[in-house]
């Protein structure tokens, strides 16, 4: 019988959640999704010198907002309760101390100068990599190197002490990663790492494996840096005897900055110009302790589908050239088999037009929406109706990238032009194109048909009317009504503003602009 596809999205909870860690939520979340399985959160909070107050909340309201939906969890329970790992460590040490009876694991008793001794010989004997291995740990103090008496005693007088596992001289490593396949490493690279901490909390290591076997998770996906720790992993599933129930490795590709020089950090968005955090985050300087405000793409105006849809297609494609998914859509067709081994270089541009493509396929009720929250929060009195707000909506959306936008566009609805362009004016304006539009404007409150169809039919009679052709006007024409000398269809806008402001509007303009007229 087939196990259920259970994966599991496993941060710590040390600051905001990084949109490369919501790129490995996204790929969990999708898999589980698409072979009809469960997605978990657990929190991995066992290095509690770097917990951040606010940070756990902060990830929950993070997937929320990225519709990665949780279905075991702090907040949403299950079977296999606590989900936060804080609170699991009396289940811990049951299994150090297994591998401690089975010959898997040892007490070391090493001092931090003993170490650093250590490090420092290494190093002056010109070895690459100083590290406690299967060669160093003879000669350091611990229950491998001691009599038997000796480490009895100093476990009963409380000497400080961790559990280190203790990695083979002389074998190799194998494990079949599903982007990258069969890795092999050599054991003789892998030091001898902390299990349990002189604290007596599990380290990452040893509590990543225990809840993933108990919480009987199928596919591990996590970030390439993960992937020199994956042999480490292997033999701790060897060693627990749960070998056989291993899950499968995926490790993906890093996220690089824009240039393509390196990983991208936490750092490089608001240097660089650009969120890297789903939410914006408040916190405090880790030196001076002074509050910080990291900017985050909902506050940025970045809609969810948007960013999702972005961060799907950094390391992952369809194999077509169809490049707007919806999450459903991105369900059907994700496959761990088409996440690259390469790299993936972050395109601030290309995620921008996806905030485009997005917003502009939004119903002009939704986008009338966006207009009139923030027309409020500037102040301005909107007493248009819902019709003529969804029309400005429509109208202006094809020059928006972000929901504010939308009302920077429509401001020529609400304020009469200032200025005129002065570039258009001095080659479009004269006394014939000034007689034309005040016919124009006379005309206008007499129309029968406002539509944007029955204005220019209008203004294409009178201007013929004067023996001018209407691209003779059509310039001076958008400036006089908007003040610009480009923008949104000038018929539709006409159209909105109603024939008596659009003809208050000429007036107005030809008698700013009658010494132009000359």
């Amino acid at each position: 019988m087939e196990r259920e596809v259970r994966v599991r999205f496993a941060p710590s909870p040390t600051g905001p959640l990084h949109i490369g860690g919501v790129r490995t939520a996204l790929y969990n979340y999708l898999l589980a999704r698409k072979l009809g399985g469960k997605m978990l959160l657990r929190i991995e909070d066992t290095d509690q010198n770097r917990f951040v107050p606010g940070a756990e909340q902060y990830i929950m309201d993070s997937l929320r907002w990225c519709g990665i939906e949780i279905d075991e969890g702090i907040e949403q329970g299950g079977p296999h309760a606590p989900y936060r790992q804080s609170e699991r460590k009396p289940m811990y040490r049951q299994y150090a101390d297994q591998l401690i009876k089975d010959g898997y694991a040892y007490y070391a008793f090493d001092t931090p100068e003993e170490l650093d001794a250590m490090r420092a010989r290494l190093t002056a004997a010109k070895v690459p990599n100083p590290q406690y291995n299967s060669i160093t740990r003879a000669q350091m103090r611990n229950s491998l190197t001691l009599p038997e008496e000796e480490v009895k005693q100093l476990l009963d007088a409380g000497a400080p002490y961790v559990i280190r596992l203790k990695v083979p001289r002389k074998e190799e490593v194998r494990f079949n990663d599903l982007i990258r396949g069969w890795v092999v490493v050599h054991s003789s690279s892998i030091d001898d790492k902390v299990l349990m901490k002189s604290d007596g909390m599990p380290t990452y290591h040893l509590a990543n494996i225990v809840d993933d076997h108990l919480m009987e998770i199928t596919h591990v996906i996590r970030g390439e840096e993960w992937l020199p720790s994956a042999p480490l992993h292997v033999l701790l599933y060897r060693y627990l005897g749960w070998e056989s129930t291993m899950p499968q490795f995926a490790h993906l590709p890093l996220l690089l900055k824009p240039d393509g020089t390196g990983k991208l950090s936490k750092r490089d968005g608001d240097k660089l110009g650009f969120p890297v955090f789903p939410l914006e985050f408040h916190g405090k300087d880790a030196e001076t302790g002074e509050p910080t405000v990291s900017s985050g793409y909902r506050e940025s105006g970045y809609l969810p589908e948007a960013f999702i849809n972005f961060l799907a297609f950094l390391g992952w494609n369809p194999g077509t050239t169809q490049e707007i998914f919806s999450m459903e859509e991105l369900i059907e067709a994700f496959s761990i088999e088409r996440v690259s081994k390469s790299p993936a270089r972050f395109d601030q541009n290309k995620v921008r037009w996806y905030n485009e493509q997005y917003l502009r396929a939004k119903p002009d009720a939704e986008l009338a929406q966006y207009l009139l929250t923030e027309l409020n929060e500037q102040g301005i009195g909107v007493d248009l109706s819902t019709e003529r707000l969804e029309q400005i909506a429509g109208l202006v959306k094809e020059r928006a990238t972000f929901p504010a936008d939308l009302a920077r566009e429509a401001q020529l609805f609400f304020h009469r032009p200032a200025s005129y362009d002065e570039q258009i004016i001095s080659k479009k304006w004269n006394a014939q194109v000034a007689t034309a539009l005040t016919a124009f404007a006379e005309a206008l409150p007499t129309a029968q048909d406002t539509t944007p169809d029955g204005i220019k039919a209008l203004l294409t009679q009178v201007v013929e009317g004067q023996g001018m052709k209407l691209g003779q006007v059509l310039q001076a024409l958008r400036v006089a009504v908007t003040g610009a000398g480009a923008g949104p269809d000038l018929m539709h806008i006409m159209s909105i503003l109603g024939p008596q402001e659009t003809a208050e509007r000429l007036q107005a303009a030809v008698a700013a602009l009658a010494a132009h007229a000359g």
